[in-house]
Protein backbone atom coordinates (compact mmCIF):
# COMPACT_ATOMS: atom_id res chain seq x y z
CA UNK A 1 0.00 0.00 0.00
CA UNK A 2 1.07 3.26 -1.05
CA UNK A 3 2.10 6.01 1.71
CA UNK A 4 -0.01 9.19 1.09
CA UNK A 5 1.52 10.87 4.24
CA UNK A 6 4.58 11.22 1.97
CA UNK A 7 2.53 13.13 -1.20
CA UNK A 8 4.76 16.46 -1.77
CA UNK A 9 2.94 19.33 -2.33
CA UNK A 10 4.37 22.79 -3.59
CA UNK A 11 3.23 26.42 -2.54
CA UNK A 12 0.63 27.56 -4.69
CA UNK A 13 2.52 30.70 -5.10
CA UNK A 14 5.19 28.73 -7.94
CA UNK A 15 2.33 27.25 -9.95
CA UNK A 16 1.25 28.75 -13.03
CA UNK A 17 -2.42 28.89 -13.19
CA UNK A 18 -4.02 29.77 -15.98
CA UNK A 19 -7.35 31.67 -15.23
CA UNK A 20 -7.22 34.98 -12.76
CA UNK A 21 -10.06 37.13 -11.96
CA UNK A 22 -8.51 39.84 -14.09
CA UNK A 23 -10.15 37.62 -16.80
CA UNK A 24 -13.83 37.22 -15.07
CA UNK A 25 -16.46 38.54 -17.24
CA UNK A 26 -18.54 41.46 -15.49
CA UNK A 27 -22.63 41.66 -15.63
CA UNK A 28 -24.17 43.98 -17.72
CA UNK A 29 -27.56 46.14 -17.46
CA UNK A 30 -30.66 45.49 -19.53
CA UNK A 31 -29.83 48.93 -22.08
CA UNK A 32 -26.59 48.16 -22.20
CA UNK A 33 -24.53 48.98 -25.82
CA UNK A 34 -23.13 46.32 -27.51
CA UNK A 35 -19.36 47.31 -27.50
CA UNK A 36 -19.40 47.23 -23.18
CA UNK A 37 -21.51 43.85 -23.52
CA UNK A 38 -18.42 42.79 -25.55
CA UNK A 39 -16.32 43.79 -23.65
CA UNK A 40 -17.99 42.33 -20.54
CA UNK A 41 -17.15 38.32 -21.87
CA UNK A 42 -15.28 36.52 -19.80
CA UNK A 43 -11.17 36.39 -21.49
CA UNK A 44 -11.70 32.78 -20.83
CA UNK A 45 -11.33 30.04 -23.24
CA UNK A 46 -14.29 30.68 -26.05
CA UNK A 47 -15.05 34.29 -25.15
CA UNK A 48 -11.33 34.96 -25.76
CA UNK A 49 -11.10 33.23 -28.55
CA UNK A 50 -14.29 35.55 -29.92
CA UNK A 51 -12.61 38.51 -28.45
CA UNK A 52 -9.55 37.49 -31.25
CA UNK A 53 -11.15 36.40 -33.68
CA UNK A 54 -13.49 40.20 -33.79
CA UNK A 55 -10.57 41.73 -33.46
CA UNK A 56 -8.74 40.32 -36.65
CA UNK A 57 -11.48 40.91 -38.41
CA UNK A 58 -11.69 44.29 -37.32
CA UNK A 59 -7.57 44.89 -38.10
CA UNK A 60 -8.48 43.36 -41.80
CA UNK A 61 -10.88 45.71 -42.56
CA UNK A 62 -8.79 48.74 -41.14
CA UNK A 63 -5.74 47.15 -43.64
CA UNK A 64 -8.16 46.62 -46.71
CA UNK A 65 -7.63 42.72 -46.08
CA UNK A 66 -10.01 39.99 -47.34
CA UNK A 67 -12.98 38.68 -44.78
CA UNK A 68 -14.94 36.08 -46.06
CA UNK A 69 -17.51 33.84 -44.42
CA UNK A 70 -18.29 30.32 -45.46
CA UNK A 71 -21.92 29.19 -44.50
CA UNK A 72 -23.47 26.03 -44.51
CA UNK A 73 -27.81 25.80 -44.85
CA UNK A 74 -28.57 26.58 -41.40
CA UNK A 75 -27.57 29.85 -41.18
CA UNK A 76 -29.66 30.73 -43.88
CA UNK A 77 -32.39 28.43 -42.43
CA UNK A 78 -32.15 30.01 -39.03
CA UNK A 79 -32.82 33.89 -40.06
CA UNK A 80 -29.37 35.21 -40.13
CA UNK A 81 -29.61 36.89 -43.33
CA UNK A 82 -30.38 40.00 -42.58
CA UNK A 83 -27.32 40.11 -40.33
CA UNK A 84 -24.91 38.89 -42.79
CA UNK A 85 -26.18 41.59 -45.63
CA UNK A 86 -25.73 44.49 -43.50
CA UNK A 87 -22.22 43.01 -42.51
CA UNK A 88 -21.47 43.04 -46.37
CA UNK A 89 -22.80 46.49 -47.25
CA UNK A 90 -20.88 47.91 -44.28
CA UNK A 91 -17.92 46.31 -45.77
CA UNK A 92 -16.84 44.39 -42.64
CA UNK A 93 -17.50 41.06 -44.69
CA UNK A 94 -16.06 41.34 -48.36
CA UNK A 95 -17.74 37.81 -49.69
CA UNK A 96 -19.59 34.76 -48.73
CA UNK A 97 -18.79 30.89 -49.91
CA UNK A 98 -21.68 28.74 -49.49
CA UNK A 99 -22.62 25.42 -49.84
CA UNK A 100 -25.86 24.08 -51.98
CA UNK A 101 -28.37 23.83 -49.49
CA UNK A 102 -27.62 27.14 -48.28
CA UNK A 103 -28.35 28.59 -52.07
CA UNK A 104 -31.70 26.49 -51.91
CA UNK A 105 -32.94 27.97 -48.40
CA UNK A 106 -31.75 31.44 -50.08
CA UNK A 107 -33.34 31.13 -53.60
CA UNK A 108 -36.73 30.54 -51.41
CA UNK A 109 -37.03 32.80 -48.69
CA UNK A 110 -36.28 35.25 -51.61
CA UNK A 111 -38.31 34.16 -53.89
CA UNK A 112 -41.54 33.37 -51.54
CA UNK A 113 -40.15 34.22 -48.25
CA UNK A 114 -40.49 30.76 -46.76
CA UNK A 115 -38.19 27.71 -46.81
CA UNK A 116 -37.56 24.25 -44.95
CA UNK A 117 -39.92 21.30 -45.48
CA UNK A 118 -40.81 18.38 -43.48
CA UNK A 119 -38.16 15.80 -44.64
CA UNK A 120 -39.73 12.77 -43.01
CA UNK A 121 -43.30 13.10 -44.69
CA UNK A 122 -41.90 14.44 -47.85
CA UNK A 123 -39.90 11.00 -47.52
CA UNK A 124 -42.37 8.55 -46.91
CA UNK A 125 -44.45 9.77 -50.29
CA UNK A 126 -41.63 10.40 -52.34
CA UNK A 127 -42.62 14.38 -52.66
CA UNK A 128 -39.54 15.44 -50.29
CA UNK A 129 -37.74 18.16 -52.24
CA UNK A 130 -39.40 18.26 -55.51
CA UNK A 131 -41.25 21.87 -54.46
CA UNK A 132 -41.64 22.68 -58.89
CA UNK A 133 -41.04 26.12 -58.70
CA UNK A 134 -37.35 25.80 -56.73
CA UNK A 135 -36.00 23.03 -58.75
CA UNK A 136 -37.13 24.46 -62.11
CA UNK A 137 -36.04 27.47 -61.25
CA UNK A 138 -32.50 27.34 -59.56
CA UNK A 139 -31.87 24.62 -62.88
CA UNK A 140 -32.97 27.22 -65.13
CA UNK A 141 -29.94 29.20 -63.34
CA UNK A 142 -27.63 26.79 -63.58
CA UNK A 143 -28.25 26.69 -67.59
CA UNK A 144 -28.25 30.35 -68.10
CA UNK A 145 -25.13 30.49 -66.03
CA UNK A 146 -23.36 27.88 -67.88
CA UNK A 147 -24.47 29.90 -71.47
CA UNK A 148 -23.15 33.05 -69.78
CA UNK A 149 -20.12 31.81 -68.44
CA UNK A 150 -20.77 33.15 -64.71
CA UNK A 151 -20.25 31.04 -61.24
CA UNK A 152 -23.27 29.05 -59.73
CA UNK A 153 -23.38 32.46 -57.40
CA UNK A 154 -23.39 35.23 -59.53
CA UNK A 155 -25.82 33.24 -62.08
CA UNK A 156 -28.66 32.31 -58.87
CA UNK A 157 -28.16 36.07 -58.01
CA UNK A 158 -28.60 37.39 -61.15
CA UNK A 159 -31.89 35.45 -61.64
CA UNK A 160 -33.62 36.70 -58.38
CA UNK A 161 -32.78 39.98 -60.01
CA UNK A 162 -34.58 39.33 -62.89
CA UNK A 163 -37.42 37.75 -61.42
CA UNK A 164 -37.81 40.50 -58.83
CA UNK A 165 -38.21 38.26 -56.06
CA UNK A 166 -40.43 39.63 -53.34
CA UNK A 167 -38.11 39.37 -50.50
CA UNK A 168 -34.66 39.86 -52.29
CA UNK A 169 -33.83 42.40 -50.24
CA UNK A 170 -33.35 39.23 -47.86
CA UNK A 171 -31.15 37.27 -49.89
CA UNK A 172 -27.34 37.24 -49.56
CA UNK A 173 -27.50 35.70 -53.30
CA UNK A 174 -29.18 38.59 -54.81
CA UNK A 175 -27.62 41.41 -52.66
CA UNK A 176 -24.07 40.06 -53.35
CA UNK A 177 -25.77 39.90 -57.34
CA UNK A 178 -26.49 43.83 -56.98
CA UNK A 179 -23.73 45.25 -55.46
CA UNK A 180 -21.13 42.80 -57.35
CA UNK A 181 -19.64 41.41 -54.54
CA UNK A 182 -18.31 37.57 -54.51
CA UNK A 183 -20.39 35.06 -53.39
CA UNK A 184 -19.55 31.59 -54.43
CA UNK A 185 -22.24 27.99 -54.36
CA UNK A 186 -20.16 24.84 -53.87
CA UNK A 187 -22.22 21.73 -54.08
CA UNK A 188 -21.64 18.00 -54.27
CA UNK A 189 -23.52 16.63 -57.06
CA UNK A 190 -27.06 14.96 -55.87
CA UNK A 191 -26.95 16.15 -52.80
CA UNK A 192 -29.30 18.98 -53.05
CA UNK A 193 -32.77 18.55 -53.45
CA UNK A 194 -32.80 20.34 -57.17
CA UNK A 195 -30.84 17.64 -58.33
CA UNK A 196 -33.30 15.52 -58.26
CA UNK A 197 -35.56 17.38 -60.90
CA UNK A 198 -36.35 16.02 -64.24
CA UNK A 199 -34.96 19.57 -65.51
CA UNK A 200 -31.64 19.27 -63.55
CA UNK A 201 -28.76 19.31 -66.05
CA UNK A 202 -25.22 17.67 -64.31
CA UNK A 203 -23.17 19.51 -67.16
CA UNK A 204 -24.66 22.65 -66.34
CA UNK A 205 -24.32 22.05 -62.42
CA UNK A 206 -20.98 20.80 -62.81
CA UNK A 207 -19.71 23.94 -65.29
CA UNK A 208 -20.96 26.73 -62.65
CA UNK A 209 -20.32 24.81 -59.04
CA UNK A 210 -16.29 24.49 -60.89
CA UNK A 211 -16.22 28.27 -61.85
CA UNK A 212 -16.84 29.14 -58.88
CA UNK A 213 -14.20 26.82 -57.14
CA UNK A 214 -11.66 28.19 -59.89
CA UNK A 215 -13.44 32.03 -58.05
CA UNK A 216 -13.05 31.00 -54.55
CA UNK A 217 -9.59 29.80 -55.16
CA UNK A 218 -8.73 33.16 -56.56
CA UNK A 219 -10.05 34.79 -53.28
CA UNK A 220 -8.29 32.48 -51.45
CA UNK A 221 -4.60 33.04 -52.67
CA UNK A 222 -5.28 36.56 -51.67
CA UNK A 223 -6.25 36.21 -48.00
CA UNK A 224 -2.65 36.71 -46.58
CA UNK A 225 -3.56 39.56 -43.67
CA UNK A 226 -6.58 38.19 -43.94
CA UNK A 227 -9.88 36.28 -42.12
CA UNK A 228 -12.09 33.55 -43.13
CA UNK A 229 -14.81 32.27 -40.66
CA UNK A 230 -16.81 29.32 -41.16
CA UNK A 231 -19.71 28.78 -40.19
CA UNK A 232 -22.40 25.35 -39.73
CA UNK A 233 -20.37 23.73 -42.78
CA UNK A 234 -19.24 20.35 -41.32
CA UNK A 235 -17.70 18.89 -44.65
CA UNK A 236 -18.24 20.13 -48.00
CA UNK A 237 -16.90 23.75 -47.40
CA UNK A 238 -14.14 23.07 -45.24
CA UNK A 239 -12.72 20.46 -47.78
CA UNK A 240 -13.45 22.97 -50.66
CA UNK A 241 -11.28 25.13 -48.58
CA UNK A 242 -8.43 23.08 -48.05
CA UNK A 243 -8.22 22.36 -52.12
CA UNK A 244 -8.54 26.21 -53.19
CA UNK A 245 -5.87 26.83 -50.50
CA UNK A 246 -3.28 24.37 -51.49
CA UNK A 247 -3.72 25.47 -55.34
CA UNK A 248 -2.94 28.80 -54.15
CA UNK A 249 0.31 28.12 -52.52
CA UNK A 250 0.97 26.00 -55.24
CA UNK A 251 0.54 28.57 -57.30
CA UNK A 252 3.22 30.82 -55.53
CA UNK A 253 0.74 32.97 -53.15
CA UNK A 254 1.73 32.54 -49.48
CA UNK A 255 -1.93 32.83 -48.07
CA UNK A 256 -0.56 32.14 -44.77
CA UNK A 257 -1.08 34.95 -42.23
CA UNK A 258 -4.61 34.75 -42.00
CA UNK A 259 -6.59 34.36 -39.07
CA UNK A 260 -9.18 30.85 -39.30
CA UNK A 261 -12.35 30.51 -36.84
CA UNK A 262 -15.12 27.89 -37.37
CA UNK A 263 -18.55 28.54 -35.61
CA UNK A 264 -20.93 25.74 -35.27
CA UNK A 265 -23.03 24.26 -32.76
CA UNK A 266 -20.98 21.11 -32.34
CA UNK A 267 -17.23 20.98 -32.75
CA UNK A 268 -16.67 19.07 -36.00
CA UNK A 269 -13.46 17.10 -37.20
CA UNK A 270 -12.69 18.79 -40.77
CA UNK A 271 -13.64 22.51 -39.84
CA UNK A 272 -11.61 22.37 -36.79
CA UNK A 273 -9.21 20.67 -39.03
CA UNK A 274 -9.59 22.07 -42.23
CA UNK A 275 -10.34 25.24 -42.03
CA UNK A 276 -7.96 26.12 -38.22
CA UNK A 277 -5.59 23.72 -37.63
CA UNK A 278 -3.62 22.30 -41.05
CA UNK A 279 -4.01 25.62 -42.62
CA UNK A 280 -1.93 27.59 -40.32
CA UNK A 281 0.25 24.33 -39.01
CA UNK A 282 -1.48 23.59 -36.21
CA UNK A 283 -1.30 26.84 -34.40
Amino acid sequence: MLDFSKIKTYPISKRKSKVTVSQFGSPCQPDVAMGEFFSSLPDILAGNDFKAVVSSIVTARKEKKLVMFMLGAHVIKCGLSPILIDLLKRGIVGGFAINGGCSIHDFEIAMWGKTSEDVEAGLSDGTFGMADETGRLMNEAYEEGADQGLGMGEALGRKLLFLKAPHRDLSILAVCADLKAPITVHVCLGADIVHQHPTANGAAIGETTYYDFKKFTSLVAGLEGGVICNFGSSVVLPEVFLKALTIARNLGHPAKNFAAANFDMTEQYRPRENVVLRPSGGV
